[in-house]
């Protein structure tokens, strides 16, 4: 299968891109934007609307695949690339993509996405956001020229040797916590809420917003699950905002997450990013302590990791040291689709919980292809994305898992 040409196309995303230093700083709500200025570098505002790039690749046989570049709600922060341009990632896109890709002939997708990551611009590697499309694109290819789905493809490439099947769905609530954490309960989201900790407000002064919530949400998922057989994972995103609450005191820390967990009882509990370090290498030592604080009470709160933890070799540390018991794989920040099944893998092989997680600030495309490699790779989880909305996140990762489950069951039978 040859490529003809490449086409990219600025378009948008599922929800909006937000200077998270600045929110967390305690920019005031306006509205549905937010008031003052923006504090990250290559903000125009606090929250801007997001920005996504189709990239269409033109076969040989008349057939078009293409993936979506997008970065993350929280562009910039946490050691990650700057805010994300379409305009920009155009132009990266025709004049160091495209020359690479017209006309070659595509051979297996490890080797051709390998060729995208290897790229070298005068600024150094593409953008993490053109990268991940680019990649999503080839992945699309590489699958149409073998006639298979791209979870089949991954499985094949890598040995995964795993049973194509739905995994887990976890949906995020936006700052409509109550009535979206029903909409979940309804649908019988299997990890739920999100919650979206992320400024000292929504936690409380010492914890108790939190707290309260966490309680209401336990008696409500009893008043309202469909049957006894539904008992959901709950896990919340706290941005660091706990380490804030507490100084940064790993054992008031550990003391107050530990509380959550039996909260939440019966329900298993997951805190992501609960304290940030400001840096990879102390969130590691960081997370290695707050671990270790929480089992010598004997909690059974897990801890997920996110920020700081962004490449495929930072999640290799942050695996090797034990810093972590669920790793978001972070799909956007690790570029290249080709270090999210290499991440999703290595956290799998390690006992942890490989998390095939994303943003919000992302498209249907970009939803659809993680479903495929959160299958192939056995993820303990994934994220309904795009947007704040639940439904149509459930919609588009739920039924594109059911579809690829359905069609690789067939193959199996005939």
């Amino acid at each position: 299968m040859r490529v003809d040409d490449v086409l990219a196309v600025p378009g948008r995303t599922g929800f909006f891109t937000d200077d998270q230093a600045a929110i967390r700083a305690g920019a005031a709500h306006d509205g549905f934007g937010y008031l003052g200025a923006p504090l990250t570098p290559g903000f125009t505002g606090i929250r801007q609307p997001g920005e996504a790039l189709s990239v269409m690749l033109l076969l040989d046989d008349g057939t078009v695949v293409h993936g979506d570049c997008a970065a993350v709600q929280y562009s910039g922060a946490g050691g990650r690339d700057p805010v994300f341009s379409a305009a920009d990632a155009a132009v990266a896109v025709a004049e160091y993509v495209a020359p690479r890709l017209r006309g070659r002939e595509l051979s297996g997708f490890r080797e051709e996405a390998a060729l995208i990551e290897a790229i070298e611009t005068p600024t150094g590697a593409l953008h993490t956001a053109v990268r991940y499309g680019v990649s999503q694109a080839l992945l699309g290819a590489v699958a149409h020229a073998h006639r298979l789905t791209m979870a089949e493809l991954v499985r094949d490439e890598y040995g995964t040797g795993v049973e194509l099947r739905a995994v887990p769905l976890y949906a995020q609530t936006g700052d409509d916590r109550y009535l979206n954490a029903e909409k979940m309960i309804a649908k019988r989201v299997d990890v739920l809420p999100h919650a979206l900790i992320n400024t000292p407000e929504k936690l409380g002064e010492r914890g108790e917003a939190l707290a309260e919530y966490l309680a209401w949400l336990v008696g409500r998922i009893g008043q309202l699950r469909p049957d006894e057989s539904y008992r959901p994972r709950i896990h919340v995103d706290t941005y660091g905002t706990v380490g804030l609450a507490f100084g940064g005191d790993i054992d008031a820390v550990a003391e107050y997450l530990d509380g959550l967990g039996r909260l939440c009882a019966p329900y298993e509990l997951t805190v992501e990013h609960p304290i940030d370090a400001g840096a990879r290498d102390a969130q590691i030592t960081l997370y290695v302590q707050l671990r270790a604080a929480l089992r010598s009470r004997g909690a059974t709160v897990k801890i997920a990791v996110d920020e700081w933890c962004n490449t495929l070799d930072d999640i290799r540390l942050f695996v090797e040291a034990g810093a972590a018991d669920v790793i978001h794989v972070k799909t956007p920040d690790l570029g290249g689709v080709n270090n999210t099944i290499e991440a999703l893998l290595l956290a799998r092989e390690a006992g942890l919980e490989a998390y095939c997680g994303g943003t919000c600030n992302e498209t249907d495309r970009s939803a659809q292809i993680s479903a495929h490699i959160a299958m192939a790779c056995a993820a303990s989880q994934v994220l309904a994305k795009p947007g704040m909305g639940v439904d149509e996140g459930l919609m588009i990762v739920g039924n594109e898992m059911a579809r690829t489950a359905a069609l690789a069951g067939a193959r199996q039978r005939l």
